[in-house]
């Protein structure tokens, strides 16, 4: 008899409560979608079948952070739930300070008006759209120190969040370490496609910082996703669990900024966590004009309660390597159908390829926009631009034009079944198989800040 070789996983949960979706019609899909101006963000949730918008606070919670939140101590000082999340991320993440927020923005905000002053320069491994803008508030300018293989969608480099040492030490040569307050780095870096940065670039960058008395202050919304790919793909790491090496990572920054709606798996919340004294006292002190007081950050006690519990179940083996292979599985399905997608898979989401997949649309005509508006056409499922549209303007007016214009299906952690990965990549074959009939659009509004969040489009 011939052995069976298994290839299949399984969620290492079972489910408990269902949501039920609404299936729409091709005639109610395109109504709605000229109702939102051709933005997959203004689209009513109830219009929307599979919701791959993004992985920000649309995670499934499990029943052990439901019963957390009956523990909610809503005192508005002192809360038993503040000391509670102040433990585990000493614990888990191994920082000093604890400053709550209500979202990760609300850290970036604090802490970029805290470190930055006006003509700074802040280094970082391809920019993120709330990160770049507080900075801008600020008064800073990013520059990108991402590898270059990070902007080519078919490289298959296993790192390519990787920082580039020769352009960072070529931005301390130009400006001097004293116009640098920190390096800004992101693990499973979002814009390239989720990809991850190597234990071996970020000591070596914590070696070059250290040189130049600059701090690292580390994005870490997705670190356990980028702990899986080190276990994986890293040598000497593959017997080491994710909760070491995510404590590790945090081992050679100075400080982070923390959306908890990714890894953390609550709908609400994020953290400034630092190492400095001084920066953690002005940062409590600002909390509180901007946030609310310094031991609940804007956040309800049962949502840090909430957070307290996600964190140890992030940083588990058995849930990341699901979390992850749930994306890898999509991947691989699109990949059979010959889709164009970042490679390699990344952590949190399919990344495709919109000038690859819609060669005839110039740039300025938005491919990634008009792919995202198609696929909710197809098949109901929503998924977000990532190019032009998110890279936004230059201080001067012009547009931004990014390497990789990108269309991100995000896969939320805990909610969405294997049958609908597939249910996905077969809608996106679909649209494939008609590509060469695909006109790109116009924009018709945009609003000051952040414009794919609010811009409007008509098809052209």
């Amino acid at each position: 008899m011939k052995q069976v070789i298994r290839k299949s996983w399984a969620e290492p949960y079972k489910i408990k409560m269902v949501e039920l979706l609404k299936m729409t019609t091709p005639a109610q899909r395109k109504k709605a979608l000229k109702e939102a101006g051709f933005n997959t963000f203004l689209l009513k949730s109830e219009d929307v079948y599979i919701d791959l918008l993004t992985d920000s606070g649309t995670s499934a919670m499990s029943d052990r952070q439901w019963a957390g939140m009956m523990l909610g101590d809503e005192a508005y000082a002192g809360s038993r739930n503040f000391y509670h999340l102040e433990e585990v991320v000493k614990e888990v993440y191994g920082y000093k300070y604890l400053v709550p927020t209500h979202q990760g923005r609300g850290a970036e905000h604090i802490l970029s008006q805290i470190l930055i002053k006006k003509g700074d320069i802040i280094p970082g491994n391809m920019y993120f759209t709330t990160t770049r803008l507080h900075q801008e508030l600020a008064g800073g300018k990013f520059e990108d120190i991402i590898i270059s293989e990070a902007h080519d969608s078919e490289n298959e480099f296993p790192f390519k969040g990787n920082v580039d040492l020769n352009k960072l030490e070529a931005l301390i040569k130009k400006h001097g370490a004293e116009k640098i307050p920190y390096v800004s780095v992101a693990t499973s870096v979002n814009m390239a496609g989720g990809q991850p940065i190597s234990m071996k670039n970020l000591k070596e960058l914590r070696v070059l910082t250290k040189k130049h008395g600059i701090r690292i202050i580390h994005d870490m919304t997705r670190v356990a996703e980028n702990a899986y790919f080190i276990q994986q793909r890293e040598k000497g790491y593959q017997n080491k669990s994710i909760k070491q090496i995510v404590k590790e990572i945090n081992s050679y920054t100075d400080g982070a900024t923390m959306s908890a709606k990714k890894d953390a798996l609550v709908n609400i919340g994020g953290f400034l966590a630092i190492n400095d004294w001084d920066v953690f006292e002005e940062a409590r002190n600002m909390v509180v004009v901007y946030e609310g007081l310094h031991t609940y950050g804007g956040l309800a006690g049962r949502d840090m309660e909430a957070m307290a519990i996600g964190i140890k179940e992030s940083v588990d083996d058995d849930h990341i390597r699901a979390r992850v292979g749930q994306v890898i599985y999509l991947g691989e399905q699109m990949i059979e159908y010959g889709i164009p997608i970042v490679k390699p898979i990344g952590g949190h989401g399919i990344f495709v390829d919109a000038r690859k997949f819609l060669p005839q649309i110039p740039q300025d005509e938005y491919p990634a926009q008009t792919l995202a508006a198609e696929l909710y056409l197809d098949s109901g499922v929503r998924t977000m631009e990532r190019g032009v549209v998110s890279a936004g303007r230059k201080a001067n007016g012009e547009n931004y034009y990014p390497k990789l214009e990108l269309v991100r299906f995000t896969i939320p952690r805990r909610v969405y079944t294997q049958a609908h990965m597939d249910v996905i990549a077969e809608s996106t074959a679909r649209v494939y198989e008609r590509r060469n009939k695909i006109k790109g659009l116009k924009m018709v509004y945009e609003p000051k800040y952040l414009r794919f969040f609010q811009a409007r489009f008509e098809q052209l």
